[in-house]
């Protein structure tokens, strides 16, 4: 009993865990969404499209110093939580090293990795700072990883939330001061930003370790050594994949405006549409997300578990509800994006092409929650080479599209390639599942049902909506574009409750 009892406490603890982390990172998602808008307005579309070329060199380092080390940690840590501390000192200093490294070689080489890395000479003043975050970013990062193996996921969560206040909290106040001062605001803005977040996130993550050091025996370091292996073993292949993704999501990136530029826009018109398009209309499309990324969070530990006490049916009951969802939540999404892409961006960031581009990028929402989804439970039934590949294939797949689609077609060659990439490998991972996992599919209840309910969302919406007052200014048309929203997602969601209802 006494068993049962701690092991139920455990569960709830991993529970309580991961909704705080999820509760967090929505919240991160928010203050970043009203950060970048502050950013468009500040420093342009133009200085948004070289502030996200400078961002691909960053996540490539990062793939090598960082990420795939904060995982291994995590993962060796929670199977050996009595080796924490020697594990932590371990992937900490091999993490240093590695992003000092990196570092050194960005100072020192920003006008030779600009011109013929990014294919943009302007990035290089700012490839400089974005190295020196390496170190801040490496060290949360294995700071994070050692709290999710020893399951502190409060740690983490507080440490997005303290990056995101600081990094906003100190450029809107070198905003002001400069915008007193009379000074340009320009992309520095942006690189000191990110700089800032890193320093915040690492000085809360050293401020927790000071307070609650990691926990396990003193170890000598020829002891220490012992754990070198096992920990670059679950190390090494994960930098391999992660490092492959960054490179391709950075070749996409340095090659955009490239192609724009081929089918006739000028340098700046290209770096102004780039910026458009990732700085403004995909975080909006990405926004939703947030959602359905925490049920991806909450499915994988879930999964793992059936599978290993051999409960299919309950996978399968995990498949057909994430399916059911994300396809609920992503047509909703088209309605939202397709009937106020323009509104919102026009009110939000006074620019028309923004709203343009969300109205085309509404349709990636269903394949976008899907493909996250059926990627977690994928990655908990242990088939994280499937993923791999599978996106890799999807991402090969975009980049045919942006070396050739774009001379032809503009950024709307690279909208379609960008919608056939997340058709191609949300199926993909259903068709994968669908091998391993029989689960229930009804194209009628899933697809045909919330299409129709929000036929009939969208028609109670203008009814209603002949009602409200017209507004007059660019504030009002965003409080009455919110407000128009909220009818239609709450006239949407009434209807499937009801059929819902009906149903039992």
């Amino acid at each position: 009993m006494l068993f049962c009892s701690d092991l139920s406490e455990k569960k709830r603890a991993f529970l309580t865990g991961t909704l705080l982390l999820t509760a967090a990172g929505f919240l991160c998602r928010l203050l970043g969404f009203f950060y970048r808008i502050f950013l468009s307005r500040t420093i342009g579309a133009e200085g948004l499209g070289i502030y996200n070329m400078v961002h691909p060199v960053y996540g490539i380092c990062f793939a090598l110093c960082g990420g795939s080390i904060q995982t291994a940690l995590s993962q060796y840590i929670a199977a050996h939580e009595s080796q924490g501390r020697k594990v932590f000192r371990t992937g900490l200093t091999i993490s240093m090293v590695l992003s000092g490294i990196l570092a050194f070689l960005i100072c020192q080489y920003p006008a030779w990795i600009a011109s013929h890395i990014l294919i943009e000479p302007r990035c290089a003043p700012y490839l400089p700072v974005m190295g020196l975050s390496l170190p801040f970013a490496s060290f949360h990062a294995c700071a994070n990883g050692y709290c999710y193996g020893s399951q502190k996921s409060r740690v983490p969560a507080f440490s997005q939330v303290a990056e995101q206040v600081v990094r906003m909290s100190l450029v809107f106040l070198i905003a002001g001061k400069w915008a007193a001062e009379g000074t340009e605001i320009t992309v520095r803005l942006a690189v000191y930003g990110h700089l800032i977040g890193e320093i915040g996130a690492a000085s809360f993550n050293l401020l927790c370790l000071g307070l609650f050091p990691p926990q396990g025996r003193n170890m000598e370091r020829a002891e220490e050594s012992s754990c070198l292996m096992p920990l670059m073993t679950l190390a090494l292949p994960l930098m391999g994949n992660r490092l492959i993704l960054n490179l391709l999501a950075g070749a996409e990136a340095v090659w955009i405006p490239n192609r724009l530029q081929m089918s006739g826009l000028s340098d700046a018109e290209a770096f102004s549409v780039y910026g458009i398009l990732t700085g403004m209309a995909l975080p909006f499309i990405l926004f939703p997300s947030a959602i359905t990324n925490s049920i991806a969070v909450l499915l994988l530990p879930s999964v793992a578990k059936d599978q290993a006490e051999g409960r299919t049916e309950s996978i399968s009951g995990s498949v057909s509800m994430a399916l059911r969802y994300s396809l609920y939540m992503g047509i909703l999404c088209i309605g939202i994006f397709v009937l106020f892409g323009c509104p919102l961006g026009i009110s939000v960031f006074k620019e028309e092409q923004a709203g343009h581009c969300m109205q085309i990028l509404a349709w990636l929402c269903p394949f976008l929650y899907l493909a996250a989804t059926m990627g977690s439970i994928l990655n908990g039934l242990g088939c994280t080479r499937t993923t791999f590949l599978q996106s890799v294939a999807a991402m090969l797949l975009r980049l045919v599209f942006v070396v050739a689609g774009i001379p032809l077609f503009g950024i709307y060659g690279y909208l379609c390639g960008m919608l056939i990439s997340e058709i191609f490998l949300a199926l993909a991972h259903l068709w994968s599942l669908k091998r391993r996992i029989p689960f229930i599919w009804n194209a009628r209840d899933m697809i045909a049902k919330p299409a129709f309910f929000l036929f009939l969302a969208t028609g109670i919406h203008y009814f209603i909506a002949g009602f409200l007052p017209t507004p007059s200014g660019t504030m009002p048309l965003f409080l009455k574009t919110s407000g128009q929203i909220l009818l239609l997602s709450s006239c949407y969601g009434v209807l499937l409750l009801y059929a819902h209802i009906l149903r039992k």
